[in-house]
């Protein structure tokens, strides 16, 4: 397997709830390393920027409006096969679905605040990365 670097995105309904920490010690508990972080609020533009491939889905202006409503914290993950071991430690968009262990079984709060966005491929990892940090301050 491949070292990768993926984009993780702790949502504001996490952030309120203070559970940084806890979320970040399940992505260093599967082998993940965090590269670069940082707790932004984004604006109403920067979120509808950053989703902006969503645009015509019904959900979009809720969405944004979500993530411009508190702050987030943007980090860029490394590991072996980074962007598939993230997305196995969020678990499944829809809490009610998303296995046990994983961070929307344990703490989101509906399919909509599921606390925590990661990139799905590598192309958008690396649009998501470039969108929240200069390689300057990708430390590896």
């Amino acid at each position: 397997m491949t070292t990768e670097r993926t984009l993780s995105i702790i949502k504001p309904d996490a952030t309120r709830r203070n559970l940084t920490g806890k979320i970040v010690a399940k992505f260093e508990d599967a082998g993940l390393r965090v590269v670069a972080s940082k707790r932004i609020h984004l604006s109403a533009a920067q979120a509808g920027e950053f989703y902006a491939e969503h645009k015509e889905r019904g959900f979009y202006g809720e969405l944004v409006a979500f993530m411009a409503s508190e702050p987030v914290v943007v980090q860029g993950l490394e590991g072996e096969g980074a962007i598939a071991k993230n997305r196995a430690v969020l678990g499944a968009t829809d809490p009610a679905a998303a296995a046990a262990g994983t961070i929307r079984k344990d703490f989101a709060l509906s399919k909509g605040e599921n606390s925590v966005h990661g990139s799905d491929s590598p192309a958008s990892a690396a649009r998501e990365i470039s969108f929240f940090f200069s390689g300057l301050e990708l430390v590896g």
